[in-house]
């Protein structure tokens, strides 16, 4: 379990990853705005062929023109500015690839040579070209495909050295744009192609990026923190460079930020860096990462909310103490309300954190105290699967603590496990694994309270409570629970609700009482006979040697044994020992029963055993109830369960009734109950239930009354 909740830690780490590309790529077309001037007549056409004829003639400018000429900077620009426009849909991308785009643009990131060595002063266009081309390159290197043929083209060192522009012109707006370009087009060559990170960590481009942090543009900073965060991604050598070029101290400095934009690219960082890395993890905990996490918690911005309870959720996995900490610094309520939201990755990764932080002892109390249980039983309802087992891992948790049983069961929580539509294994285990854990806990104080609940609570609570203790109770204290305190009459009321929920909880709680109660108890066996039984055996059924008396079925002659019957039943003693007329009597009429059932009896009672047709079992069952013989019955009871169905159930219950046969009776209400989802939209079935209440609470109240195997053997 704890397994499976590590990978929905790392698949939400590679999802963030992916939806920060496509804040990225959001990003680059709003900030767009700022650079955007329409240029008469220079829209794409409708047809392709124009379209890819518009894309070679700025391509053939950029490669033709390579001076710091006035006009050749203005036509340059143009350029840029027509094909970053053309990329910003993502169609049209590969076309531009296609018409040789990329070296012409790589080979803009650097600025021309001065025209004369006497020229001096700024520059036309100085900057906007290197930009352009930054921003477009980054515009093309979305489509992973195109991100290894950029790099090989040479555009990471020249992007690389924008990155350092600002040390040449401090506090230049048209600096500061190239600078945040750069940092936008490494973040999407580097992004999931580990090659391309470590290449950018070769060309040197870290330390920068790490410098980049501390910039007073915030639009800069958070560019520099977003490469940073897809260059750390799954990649050791650069989470150590970037830890290495200290930049904690100002990772941790921008979680506190107003600015929702840098704090959400901070924790980011500090996310990728802390994954699958437990030594970095101890030294962001130790620059002291933690408390505004858990400030995040509280943030406007969901993003970084999902990635603070994420990254606590990762923190958790530290030590026992660290869980402690997280806990004692006031991370639950936010968590808890994070729950509730709207925002289904928000409600993930909070039941994530719960979930780790729920496996210490100390913090189990206080997440339920606080609220946890009801909205993580919620969470169980979802149709995501990882939301799904996150929610389970941390009920598992919960389960763990003795405190934590009653609320689970107050407000439902085990109707919620047990009827959970899971979508993974792993989560039918884990709930099987906390259904057991929360049954290993019933005794002692935890039941006093539960009883207590059952008998003083509201009326919902009270049923509650016996729904859960029929399923989780020991078979040891069945009749305190359910006979002495009254638990009994709370299931039987629900059978007989008209809520097909109560009819159904009920159902099932019943059908687990009996197999708990059964497991334990002697087999019900045939009333002993006052004679001791004996059996003359196969070769005396119908044989005139030593016949004493002869029976006339159906016109022909059966030979028996008086002293054989005499043993058999009270019903053949006082036929042969009363003052009955066929007590001298040496042939006896027998009326009423066919000779295949009769002679079928009499082997029964020469041999002890018979093998029962389910054709035959009725007709034998009436003629064994006759002539009181009930271990016959017992044979022909069982034979007609096996055949018991939705169609006869009600039958066989009146057939029960009928010939007495306690087990057949037992064995239709049983039915009656495992089977309700099919018997419920029955039409008869609510008249059903009424005939069958009266003997259902008989058969609980013998069962669990009864005693158990070990207070047999005292």
């Amino acid at each position: 379990m704890e397994n499976q909740n590590q990978n929905s830690g790392r698949r939400h780490r590679e999802q963030s990853a992916t939806s920060s590309r496509r804040s990225l790529k959001r990003k680059l077309d709003e900030d767009s705005g700022e650079d955007r001037g329409r240029i008469g007549g220079e829209s794409p056409s409708d047809s392709q062929q124009d379209l890819v004829t518009e894309i070679r003639a700025q391509v053939e400018i950029l490669d033709s023109v390579a001076s710091s000429d006035e006009q050749d900077r203005a036509s340059v620009k143009r350029a840029i500015h027509v094909l970053s426009e053309l990329a910003k849909n993502e169609d049209i991308v590969n076309a531009i690839v296609d018409c040789a785009a990329v070296p012409v643009l790589v080979k803009h990131l650097k600025a021309p040579p001065l025209v004369t060595e006497i020229e001096s002063g700024p520059r036309l266009y100085e900057h906007e070209v290197e930009k352009g081309s930054a921003f477009t390159l980054g515009l093309l290197a979305i489509k992973p495909e195109h991100q290894q043929l950029i790099v090989d083209a040479g555009a990471l060192p020249p992007l690389v050295d924008l990155l350092k522009r600002h040390s040449e012109v401090p506090n230049s707006r048209v600096v500061n744009g190239v600078i945040r370009r750069a940092a936008d087009a490494i973040t999407n060559l580097a992004h999931e192609n580990s090659s391309i990170k470590t290449r950018v960590r070769i060309e040197g481009g870290i330390p920068p990026l790490v410098e980049l942090l501390e910039f007073a543009d915030a639009k800069v900073q958070r560019a520099a923190a977003g490469a940073l965060r897809t260059l750390a991604f799954k990649n050791d050598e650069n989470k150590n460079q970037i830890v290495e070029c200290n930049a904690l101290p100002t990772l941790i400095l921008m979680l506190r930020s107003e600015d929702a934009a840098i704090h959400y690219e901070a924790v980011g960082v500090i996310g990728n860096l802390v994954h699958s890395s437990p030594n970095i993890k101890k030294e962001v905990l130790a620059a002291g990462a933690l408390q505004p996490v858990i400030g995040l918690l509280r943030s406007c911005c969901s993003e970084s909310q999902r990635e603070a309870a994420l990254l606590l959720g990762q923190f958790a996995a530290t030590d026992s103490d660290c869980k402690v900490h997280i806990v004692q610094r006031g991370a639950v309520p936010p968590l808890i309300e994070m729950l509730q939201s709207s925002d289904a990755q928000l409600r993930e990764m909070s039941a994530f954190a719960l979930g780790r932080l729920a496996q210490d002892p100390h913090n189990q109390a206080g997440i339920a105290h606080s609220g946890g249980v009801v909205p993580l039983l919620k969470l169980l309802e979802s149709k995501n699967g990882s939301l799904q087992h996150n929610a389970a891992f941390a009920l598992y948790g919960l389960a763990d603590n003795e405190d934590n049983v009653a609320d689970l069961i107050r407000v439902g929580g085990i109707q919620k496990l047990q009827d959970g539509e899971f979508i993974v294994q792993p989560t039918r285990d884990c709930v099987a694994k906390t259904l057991k854990r929360l049954e290993e806990k019933i005794h002692g104080r935890v039941l006093s309270h539960l009883l207590f609940m059952m008998r003083e609570g509201e009326k919902n609570v009270k049923r509650r409570v016996a729904l859960a203790l029929a399923h989780l109770c020991s078979p040891d204290d069945q009749r305190t629970t359910f006979i002495d305190n009254n638990g009994l009459a709370l299931l039987l009321e629900l059978l007989e609700s008209t809520n097909s929920k109560h009819q159904r909880d009920s159902s099932m709680a019943l059908c687990r009482l009996a197999n708990k109660a059964s497991s334990v108890s002697p087999i019900d066996a045939a009333p002993p006979s006052p004679i001791p039984q004996v059996y003359l055996g196969e070769q005396y059924v119908n044989s005139p040697t030593l016949s004493d008396v002869t029976f006339l079925v159906e016109g022909k002659r059966f030979y028996a044994h008086r002293i054989c019957l005499l043993a058999s039943s009270d019903a053949f003693r006082a036929m042969f020992d009363g003052g009955y007329r066929e007590r001298d009597a040496k042939d006896i009429e027998i009326p009423n029963i066919r000779w295949d059932v009769f002679e079928l009896m009499m082997r029964y009672i020469y041999t002890g055993s018979v093998d029962v047709n389910v054709d035959i079992a009725q007709d034998l069952l009436s003629a064994a109830d006759q002539y009181l013989l009930e271990g016959l019955k017992r044979l022909c009871e069982y034979a007609i369960a096996q055949d018991i169905s939705v169609e006869n159930v009600s039958l066989m219950f009146e057939l029960s009734e009928a010939f007495n046969a306690l087990s057949l009776r037992h064995a239709s209400i049983l039915f009656v109950l495992e089977k309700y989802d099919k018997l419920c939209i029955m039409p008869w079935y609510t008249q059903l239930i009424q005939r069958i209440l009266p003997e259902t609470r008989n058969y609980f109240a013998r069962i669990l009354t009864r005693p158990v195997q070990g207070e047999i053997r005292r």
